[in-house]
């Protein structure tokens, strides 16, 4: 089964696109709510490579990057692979 994990914080729209997107593929991904920040913020830019921005998307655990970077890995039909295996 495909992990998908994304970092988020309140009143995000790039979170919500973000979110949108992979519900509309089917998938229901682990939502981590940094807004406060706290352990899993520090856990998120360590595993994005120092990335301060949300959201912050893993998949298997790549990182897939931002909502900007999610889009278009789905335009360029990479992401139905990747939510396959």
């Amino acid at each position: 089964m495909t992990k998908v994990e994304v970092y988020t914080k309140f009143y995000c729209p790039y979170c919500v696109r973000a979110m949108e997107l992979l519900n509309s593929k089917g998938v229901e991904p682990v939502e981590y709510d940094v807004t406060m920040g706290g352990p899993k913020k520090t856990e998120m830019v360590e595993r994005s490579g120092g990335r301060m921005t949300m959201p912050q998307i893993f998949i298997n655990d790549r990182h897939i990057g931002g909502c900007d970077d999610l889009v278009a890995l789905d335009r360029a039909g990479g992401l139905d692979p990747l939510l396959a295996n």
